[in-house]
């Protein structure tokens, strides 16, 4: 536990050093978010320096390294797949900014990157025999899935990671609601002795220092660069401890964000009508009247409830 708690205090204090780094060269640079002018509620972010991610997933990965000193495989393939998902972001960033709009990577090459990624990951899987998936609320009983791990963990890829990316609407959400995510799974796998839990906690100790500057009102964003290598790295850590199943109950808040735009979508392009005022679910909160602070509490609020309903009966 020393050590652990070390290493979250580490990576507190590179996160925040990275970030006040990076944060005078991000506005030289103008490295502005855009924001879509549909989105009244946001009209006054126009301009906040984006890629934060790089900040606090660069301190995840350093810290990461250097408290498993670099032995321990899926700790490495953790970090190896984290960065690859940053850099995937970075990319839909950096053309955004270049660009001056929303548009960024095309959606078919964002799955693309994706798919390719989270292939490596399965095929670690099925090689290395982590078949086993844990049955949440069943006192520990878990099954062999065999072969079906290869498309059961693309599957949860690229649901997370890109449910992840939709949550990051507002100031402090997508980075709240994965705070409370890491801390109930951390303790998860640590009451189970799993080496992962250490980087559930390094990564609170970076969100923590990000969460200063990118709570309302924020003075940075995470971009596509954070958004998407929190959602790989969620992954990660779930998949190869044999918790992909919790996922969904853990992450309900991350589940919601991403059904919610399937939703708005289908029922539009059937009855030209809308389900939510706006979709992702959280502006159509915001829309109604609620505070970023509120819903941005209230998501990590739910997340955390579910997650203590998972210890409970783990």
């Amino acid at each position: 536990m020393k050590t652990i708690l070390i290493s979250t205090l580490a990576a507190f204090a590179a996160s925040l050093f990275l970030l006040l780094l990076i944060l005078p060269l991000l506005r030289r640079l103008k490295a502005g978010q855009y924001i879509l002018g549909y989105v009244k509620e946001h009209k006054d972010k126009g301009g906040t320096p984006t890629m934060g991610g790089l900040a606090f997933i660069g301190a995840v990965i350093i810290v990461g390294l250097c408290a498993s000193g670099a032995r321990d495989g899926k700790i490495n393939l953790t970090l190896a797949v984290t960065g690859g998902f940053a850099i995937v972001g970075f990319l839909d960033d950096f053309l955004k900014i270049y660009r001056k709009d929303n548009g960024g990577l095309k959606p078919y090459q964002k799955i693309i990157f994706q798919l390719a990624i989270a292939s490596v990951a399965a095929a670690y899987c099925y090689v290395n025999h982590m078949t086993l998936l844990n049955i949440p609320f069943s006192g520990g009983k878990n099954f062999d899935i065999g072969w079906g791990i290869i498309p059961l963990v693309i599957f949860v890829f690229l649901a997370t990671v890109n449910c992840v990316n939709l949550t990051d609407g507002l100031d402090g959400l997508a980075g709240g609601t994965s705070f409370a995510y890491l801390f109930v799974m951390g303790l998860m796998l640590y009451a189970k002795s799993v080496n992962s839990s250490s980087l559930c906690f390094i990564t609170m100790g970076a969100l923590a220092a990000f969460l200063l500057l990118n709570v309302n009102k924020a003075s940075i964003f995470m971009g596509d660069t954070g958004s998407l290598s929190l959602g790989g790295l969620i992954s990660c850590i779930s998949i190869f401890s044999g918790n992909s199943l919790y996922i969904p109950i853990i992450g309900i808040m991350f589940v919601i964000s991403g059904i919610s735009v399937i939703v708005q979508v289908i029922y539009y392009k059937r009855t030209r009508r809308r389900v939510f005022l706006m979709a992702p679910v959280h502006h159509h909160f915001q829309m109604k009247g609620y505070t970023e602070c509120k819903i941005v509490y209230a998501y990590v609020l739910a997340t955390a409830f579910a997650g203590i309903i998972c210890l409970i009966f783990m």
